[in-house]
């Protein structure tokens, strides 16, 4: 339960977090979480501001002896991922997440945990409250909606901050220095298409791709996790060049930055032909289990009798889409040249959803380089179109670009070594963090990005080490202390 959480240590940063997790925040719904962090801001007394987009800046001053350092912006975003498991009852819009201790690891009982950025937010509370902690003047910078749109950071405001050095506490391993990321857009194709009268001697069918590990689209791009919408899109195809499948629904998906973990659609055959149906789905249901056995031990699909349906989706779409699907990329789609080991251009097939008239495929595509990214976007673009869908793109933001010369760089890797014998993996990650945009609007702000180890983001397996958490607490104390002059 929660309150075992607060017993953890450090009980500092621990309390805040549970504080924060009793909130419900999820993306572009944070006006509960912008409010509690203001009360927060106002009750320690602290200068605490809300800009016209509802980012929240809290200023707290140097403590004694360090007012000839350099003042640092410490910054967090204060929305999480949505996801839960499709047998798991929790209404994120009212409730706070429910959470326990598992060995090393801080889990949620069947939803994402919030440590993504939750962990962050709860670091730069428990500095903010502290009277023992040696810092900088500091500006504590709370943004909204990073994990659906960044749209927080894009409308900061030129000029709001002072700071000259940014900690971004948003990665989420604790042996890497972050100095660079991946931009992002979303990319979403749409078609209308007509429905059929279900004649007589049909059978209509359930069919449910469950069980998969999902996880962030950016940083688990690459490790050949299963994608519900593709492997349903397998099962229809299939079952449409066999044996005349016939698509009434279909729903895969929910945030184009998890990759899909479930996907479940209503198909209707011909009744004569509903045994081998079954029989050959079930032959294709164990192929697939078994190629995906050593990544996605626990996934399941599953094929159930049901009422049929009034409608199905006409013929020549459904082939259309269907096929489309296939063709579209999913997955990495290229490996950076210059940063060995990191993905430099993916998509991720997020949501596919066919109702009511209507097919929607949506997309998030990421790449560290701009021009690739557009090659991914076109590719997409031109499957879509061949079968006369709208493809439109929005919510575009940059990367990072690497400065392996930022001073403030430098500190952090000799603290680091100091403080655990060894050296940091310095890394640029796939991941879409708000330094890129920052950036922009700042663009003399000396940056760099460091976390915690959180496993399984935008997953009800998120989890978070607790012995992590302890050796971070312990570098970001050291990383306050060690900021330069002016």
């Amino acid at each position: 339960m929660n309150s075992e959480i607060r017993n953890l240590s450090p009980k500092t940063l621990w309390n805040k977090f549970a504080d924060l997790n009793a909130v419900p925040r999820p993306s572009k719904k944070e006006e509960r979480v912008i409010k509690f962090i203001t009360d927060f801001g106002n009750s320690l007394g602290l200068q605490t501001q809300i800009d016209k987009v509802g980012n929240v800046l809290i200023k707290k001053p140097a403590t004694p002896g360090m007012t000839d350092r350099k003042t640092i912006v410490m910054q967090s975003h204060l929305d999480m991922v949505h996801q839960k498991n499709a047998n798991t009852n929790f209404d994120f819009d009212s409730q706070g997440i429910a959470m326990f201790v598992d060995g090393d690891w801080v889990k949620a009982k069947g939803t994402t945990l919030g440590a993504d950025n939750g962990l962050g937010v709860a670091t730069i509370m428990a500095i903010l409250e502290s009277d023992d902690i040696v810092h900088p003047a500091i500006e504590a910078l709370f943004t909204i909606d990073e994990e659906t749109g960044m749209t927080g950071a894009m409308g900061l405001e030129k000029g709001w901050l002072q700071g000259e050095i940014l900690l971004n506490l948003d990665t989420e391993e604790d042996d890497e220095i972050g100095v660079g990321c991946a931009g992002g857009i979303d990319v979403t194709a749409k078609c209308s298409y007509q429905s059929e009268s279900v004649r007589e001697g049909k059978t209509a069918y359930t069919i449910s791709v469950t069980g998969l590990n999902g996880g962030h689209s950016g940083m688990d791009i690459h490790k050949g996790l299963g994608n519900a919408n593709k492997l349903m899109n397998r099962l229809l195809f299939g079952g449409y060049e066999k044996f005349g499948l016939r698509i009434h629904h279909l729903k895969g998906g929910s945030l184009r930055n998890a990759i899909p973990r479930e996907s479940f659609a209503t198909v209707v055959v011909d009744s004569n032909r509903s045994e081998a149906f079954s029989e050959e789905m079930r032959t294709l249901f164990t192929t697939i289990k078994t190629e995906f056995s050593i990544v996605e031990p626990d996934l399941s699909i599953e094929l159930q009798s049901t009422e049929l349906p009034d409608v199905v989706m006409e013929a020549d779409v459904q082939e259309q889409v269907i096929k489309a699907l296939y063709a579209a990329h999913n997955g990495v789609y290229t490996m950076s040249a210059s940063i060995p080991d990191l993905v430099e251009t993916s998509n991720n097939i997020a949501k596919v959803t066919i109702s009511d008239g209507e097919v929607v495929v949506a997309c998030l595509t990421r790449s560290s380089v701009a021009s690739s990214k557009q090659d991914m976007v076109n590719q997409l673009r031109a499957t879509f179109e061949l079968i006369g869908c709208e493809v439109t793109t929005s919510g575009e933001y940059p990367g990072w670009a690497p400065n392996m010369s930022s001073p403030i760089l430098k500190v952090l890797d000799r603290i680091y070594q100091k403080l655990n014998g060894q050296k940091a993996h310095i890394a640029a990650c796939h991941a879409g963090l708000e330094c890129g945009i920052l950036g922009q609007h700042y663009p003399d702000m000396d940056m760099i990005s460091f976390g915690p180890t959180i496993l399984g983001a935008h997953s009800p397996d998120e989890r978070a080490s607790i012995s992590s958490v302890q050796k971070y607490w312990k570098f970001v104390k050291e990383i306050l202390k060690e900021i330069p002059k002016k």
